[in-house]
C-alpha cells in the first residue's frame, strides 16, 4: 500500500487515530496555507521527514486545500529557535523537540522526554489513554501553543565520545554536547554539557571544542560522521529511552482551524508518529553493523555512571516537584511508568530476551540462510 495515500479514507488511519470521515473534508472549502520550520536539516531525512510526511498527508487528504509548507533549519530561524517562531506568529507551526526549550521551564521537556522516562510505547501510551495530551495541552496553551505528538526515533544510543569511558571518574570534566534535562543531570556528574544543533555537532568534535556528543542513533549519526572524529560508541542513551518529536502550533492559528482541519492534523500527526519509528527500526540496524564495518567501537556505560546519573536525575525531579505545573505532569507520566514497566518485563521483554539470546548463537531463521548477525 502507498503510504502516501492512506489519510485518504477514515479506513485507514493507523491504529488509534482520529476516524476522519472523507464528507467533512469534501465540505471543507476553506484555502489555507500554512509555513512550518523545523528544528533539523533535510539531510537527516528521518527526523526531518517527520514534518514533510505531516504536510503530505495533509495535503493528500484536503486535495491540497490545506497546504502545510515545510523549511529546514536556518531557512527561517535557526532550528532551536523554531517554538519560539511558532510563539510570535512568525510561522504557524515548527517540527521540533520540546526540551530544547528548557531554558523557558523544565516542564517544556515533558512532551518530548526525560531522563530515566518511559519508552516509546509507553509514551504513546501515556499521551493517548493517559491523559497525557491533556495535561501538556494545559501547559502549553498557556505558551500560546498546541501541542501534537509527529515522530518518535525510540530508545537512543549513549553518544560518541572521543576516549574510552571506564568509570565514572573518566566523566568529569568532560564537555559534551547534550540537549535538555539530560545536561542538567550530566553537570551532576561532572560533565560540561554544550547545547549545539545537529549540524554544527561534527565540527565541534572534529576541533575538539567538545569531547562527545549524542544525536539519535546509527542511521542518522552515520550520516553525520562522528565515527571518523570520536570512535567510541556508547550505549544506552538514559536520557533518552524515547524522543516524542512534536509538532507546535500557533494557538490563534488552532482555533481558527476548521474542525475537521484540526481533526486531520491530529490524524497526520499521529500518522507521522507511526511513521518515523518503523523507519528508525528498519534503518538502524543496517547502519550499526556499518558503522561497526568503519572503526566504530560500541561501548556499554559502565555501571557506575548509569547508577550516579540516575540518582543525580531523581535528585533533580525532587527538586523540580516544587514546581506545580511540572509536578501535576510528571506525577501523572511516573504513576503510568510503574505499571508500564511491570507489564513490559511479563511479555514483551520476556520474549525478546529469548530471541535475542537465539540471534547471538546465530540460531535466527534469517542468519541460517545468510542474514545479519
Amino acid at each position: 500500500m502507498d503510504r502516501r495515500k492512506f489519510l485518504r479514507t477514515a479506513s485507514a488511519a493507523s491504529a488509534g487515530s482520529l476516524a476522519l470521515a472523507a464528507p467533512a473534508i469534501a465540505q471543507t472549502t476553506d484555502k489555507i496555507q500554512w509555513r512550518c520550520t523545523s528544528s533539523f536539516p533535510q539531510s537527516l531525512d528521518t527526523i526531518y521527514g517527520g514534518a514533510t510526511d505531516l504536510a503530505t498527508y495533509v495535503r493528500e487528504a484536503t486535495d491540497g486545500a490545506f497546504d502545510i509548507q515545510v523549511f529546514a533549519a536556518g531557512e527561517i530561524v535557526p532550528g532551536l529557535q523554531a517554538a519560539d517562531a511558532v510563539q510570535n506568529g512568525t510561522v504557524e507551526m515548527c517540527h521540533t523537540a520540546s526540551y530544547y526549550y528548557v531554558g523557558k521551564s523544565p516542564t517544556w521537556a515533558l512532551g518530548g522526554v526525560i531522563p530515566f522516562g518511559l519508552d516509546q510505547r509507553g509514551m504513546n501510551a501515556w499521551l493517548y489513554y493517559g491523559d497525557g495530551m491533556n495535561l501538556l495541552n494545559t501547559f502549553y496553551n498557556k505558551q500560546g501553543l498546541q501541542y501534537l505528538p509527529a515522530g518518535n526515533t525510540g530508545t537512543q544510543m549513549g553518544g560518541w565520545f572521543r576516549n574510552e569511558i571506564n568509570s565514572l571518574a573518566d566523566m568529569n570534566g568532560l564537555k559534551m554536547r547534550i540537549a535538555g534535562l539530560a545536561g542538567r543531570i550530566m553537570e551532576r556528574i561532572g560533565v560540561v554539557p554544550q547545547q549545539i544543533a545537529g549540524g554544527d555537532i561534527y565540527p565541534s568534535l572534529e576541533r575538539g571544542t567538545i569531547d562527545a556528543a549524542e544525536w539519535i542513533g546509527p542511521y542518522d549519526d552515520e550520516k553525520l560522521g562522528f565515527y571518523q572524529v570520536a570512535p567510541y560508541y556508547y550505549y544506552p542513551g538514559w536520557w533518552e529511552g524515547n524522543l516524542t518529536l512534536c509538532s507546535f502550533i500557533n494557538k490563534d492559528a488552532w482555533d481558527g482551524l476548521p474542525p475537521a482541519y484540526q481533526s486531520l492534523l491530529q490524524t497526520a500527526a499521529r500518522a507521522a508518529n507511526v511513521e518515523m519509528m518503523a523507519e528508525y527500526d528498519y534503518k538502524n540496524p543496517t547502519a550499526l553493523r556499518s558503522l561497526a564495518g568503519k572503526g566504530a567501537q560500541l561501548r556499554a556505560f559502565p555501571q557506575d555512571v548509569l547508577d550516579a546519573s540516575y540518582e543525580a536525575g531523581m535528585a533533580l525531579y525532587d527538586e523540580l516537584a516544587s514546581d506545580p505545573e511540572w509536578k501535576t505532569i510528571y506525577d501523572s507520566m511516573m504513576a503510568f511508568e510503574v505499571d508500564h514497566f511491570l507489564w513490559t518485563q511479563v511479555a514483551e521483554s520476556t520474549y525478546k530476551n529469548f530471541m535475542m539470546d537465539k540471534q547471538r548463537n546465530n540460531l535466527l531463521p534469517g542468519q541460517k540462510t545468510g542474514g545479519g548477525n
